[in-house]
């Protein structure tokens, strides 16, 4: 590794206290460097960072399934109630009567598994 203020071709020109200053600038900044990488490294660390990008993915993931869930309902109650807010009864009737349809047979087929 070659310094700025020296190179190959010409002989060093500092001083001895230039150079000791030198020497402890770079130990003090490979000093911080092994703290950084010892925390970087560290099992708690890991572990936080772990957490946190779980964390992160798991708000995501919850965020779009709201949206997906709220754009849903939008949907069906646009389907259901007129823009006045009055309910659509001709589409209503047809859904509560499939709904309790299935409701029924799936009561009717639980009765007969329990004999």
């Amino acid at each position: 590794m070659s310094d700025k203020s020296s190179t190959s071709d010409t002989p060093d020109t500092r001083t001895p206290a230039q150079i000791e200053a030198d020497i402890k600038r770079r130990r003090d900044t490979l000093a911080e460097t092994l703290d950084e990488i010892g925390v970087r490294v560290h099992p708690k660390t890991i572990v936080g960072d772990a957490k946190a990008k779980v964390a992160s993915q798991v708000d995501h993931t919850l965020g779009r399934a709201y949206v997906g869930a709220n754009r849903l309902v939008s949907e069906v109650k646009g389907q259901l109630v007129s823009e006045e807010g009055a309910p659509r009864l001709e589409r209503i009737v047809p859904v509560a009567i499939v709904v309790v349809g299935v409701v029924g047979l799936l009561a009717v087929g639980s009765r007969r598994r329990k004999r």
